[in-house]
């Protein structure tokens, strides 16, 4: 598993690239701040919504602090998925939320 750091996910953010970032925490914790332009869906969740993740794209997964994210990560990759996982998760993100 590729991983990331919150500072790279920032530098990413800041430059408006089109990535995929996928917030796996509760919806009630991403709804206290999650990074702009992330999309919730709560790890429980994950398997029924792969239809809504592009295969062809790198996905970069975030939690609270790295854990429920990595255990997304390895779910998705196992089915064929590139992603990424954010080290530290929330717990180490500096930059905006929404």
């Amino acid at each position: 598993m590729k991983h990331i750091t919150p500072n790279e996910v920032e530098e990413l953010v800041s430059q408006r690239n089109d990535q995929s970032i996928i917030d796996v925490r509760e919806a009630e914790e991403a709804a206290a701040g999650k990074i702009l332009g992330a999309v919730n869906i709560p790890l429980g969740l994950l398997e029924f919504r792969l239809q809504d993740l592009d295969k062809s794209k790198e996905h970069i997964l975030v939690c609270r602090s790295g854990g429920r994210s990595a255990m997304a990560a390895n779910f998705l990759e196992n089915r064929g998925y590139k992603v990424m996982n954010m080290t530290g998760g929330m717990n180490d993100w500096q930059g905006p939320t929404e």
